[in-house]
């Protein structure tokens, strides 16, 4: 059934006037995430303020047919949160509360809409965060990172998203609202957590989630090193691995996004081809012992200008310069386009060589910057919109960029997800076995395909096939029923 007036009377009913936006201007705040490149316009947006009210729009779709995306605060960069352009964005902004501190049991209850910085600022008095930190943490929100299993820069000794989530509640694509895992350390049963987050919101809207805090480490110590080629410092980092340390985090910069930071927020950082920022924390002893070790691995691969944060506010300062590099990129495009591939840490040389050579033969600039530790890639390939044909051939570029990683060994995507934007990447990496799997699974919660549809998983409507969503055919689901 279409978006028609009677259907928006009735969200309007289960919203209020105020939270309801049906006007073709309001709307088009919402056509992208942060990958502009992919732009649809929802037919509505409602801003719901309560789980009740989630339920009662999903159900209201449910019963009608009518596609819905849930959104937070539209920071992702794989078009995962892009609207149906017949359909409903659910916009979760407004359900931003802390719902429960627990300090004994390390857990804090949040709504979807929450910034993922909120939270550790809620518990800092107590000595406590939360560790996943993507680079936008300071805009984006709890829901988001749920959906895409975010990583940032501390993921290399602390995890992803799921694993500092405990429990969830969800409405599923029926309406029905569930409650997933739960602040005890485990519960009995399917995983379905463990599914649930990184599906990128294709099986549910979540509406409340259990986090996990950690206690403050005792010690925490911060290096930047500077390094004449992206080899010294790639070597650099395989070292430290392969010398049985796992600092808290390890990313790397290269000259491009170097100077980029630098004339944006001015962290101080050496002209160089690369800089390494390692950080250390845990226990004085140890931090001091593998300090050491770090500057030596630094000095033997011909680091130099090396920094040490004497203080936060030196820290806070390093910091602001990795994590202000996406946005001040804008300085040296109008546009540019991030990737976000991983591949194995002893292939980080090889594969950044290609990217080199790649930006020579491409003409388009390209900046790096990464999470080094775990391999994770963030090329930026820069180009102007104004320039015909500039957009296209930086797609080409981020495409290029990805069989790279495959290549490696490695993996389409390590944070942002797989959205819209690389779905039709999916059979390089899996085999059709796999992804009919995995359209069952996607199946078994949401058989109207209507929760986010056409996103993650390749689609005919999507990838260009044939008209119409995808339906597995008989003989596809009994073969995959057979070898489970």
């Amino acid at each position: 059934m279409p978006v028609n007036a009677q259907f928006l009377a009735e969200l309007e009913r289960i919203v209020g006037p105020d939270g309801l936006v049906r006007d073709e201007g309001e709307l088009s705040t919402y056509e992208s995430d942060g990958l502009v490149s992919h732009r649809s316009r929802p037919r509505a947006a409602v801003l719901p303020e309560t789980a009740e009210q989630v339920q009662a729009v999903v159900r209201l779709c449910h019963r009608d047919r009518v596609p819905f995306v849930a959104r937070g605060q539209g920071t992702g960069l794989s078009a995962g949160a892009l609207p149906h352009p017949d359909g409903v964005l659910i916009v979760m902004t407004r359900m931003n509360r802390v719902l429960d501190v627990d300090i004994p049991n390390r857990r804090i209850t949040v709504e979807p809409g929450i910034m993922n910085l909120e939270v550790t600022r809620r518990v800092a008095p107590d000595g406590y965060y939360y560790a996943p930190d993507p680079s936008s943490q300071v805009i984006c929100s709890i829901g988001g990172n749920v959906a895409e299993n975010s990583g940032g820069a501390h993921c290399l000794k602390y995890g992803f998203t799921v694993h500092h989530v405990v429990g969830v509640e969800a409405v599923l694509p029926d309406g029905e609202m569930v409650h997933l895992g739960g602040p005890a350390p485990d519960s009995p049963g399917l995983d379905l957590l463990g599914v649930l987050v990184g599906s990128e919101g294709t099986l549910a809207v979540v509406t409340k989630v259990i986090l996990r805090l950690l206690r403050r480490p005792q010690s925490v110590r911060t290096l930047l090193a500077a390094f004449d080629s992206t080899d010294a410092a790639g070597n650099a980092v395989s070292d430290v691995i392969a010398a049985g340390i796992i600092p808290a985090a390890i990313e790397m910069m290269d000259r491009t996004t170097i100077r980029a930071a630098e004339a944006a927020v001015s962290p101080g950082f050496p002209d160089a081809e690369a800089v390494l920022i390692v950080e250390l924390d845990g226990p004085e002893p140890e931090v001091a012992a593998q300090f050491e070790q770090i500057e030596a691995i630094c000095d033997r691969n011909r680091g130099w200008g090396v920094q040490v944060a004497r203080d936060e506010d030196q820290r806070a300062r390093i910091w602001r310069g990795r994590k202000a590099a996406f946005a001040a990129m804008g300085r040296v495009a109008p546009s540019y386009y991030v990737q976000d591939g991983v591949i194995p840490r002893s292939t980080l040389p090889e594969v950044l060589r290609r990217i080199r050579d790649l930006e020579k033969r491409s003409g388009l600039t390209i900046g790096n910057v990464f999470h080094a530790g775990d391999g994770n890639l963030h090329p930026l390939v820069c180009y102007d919109d104004a320039v015909e044909g500039q957009a296209e051939l930086a797609e080409e570029v981020a495409t290029e960029i990805l069989s790279y990683c495959l290549d490696a060994g490695g993996s389409l995507t390590g944070e942002h997800g797989i959205g819209a934007d690389k779905a039709c990447h999916m059979p390089k990496m899996f085999d059709e076995a796999d992804l009919a799997t995995m359209r069952l699974l996607r199946r078994a919660f949401d058989p109207a395909d209507i929760c986010n549809p056409d996103k993650l998983l390749p689609t005919p409507r999507l990838c260009g096939e044939v008209p119409g969503p995808y339906r597995a055919h008989p003989a596809e689901v009994a073969g995959v029923a057979q070898r489970l």
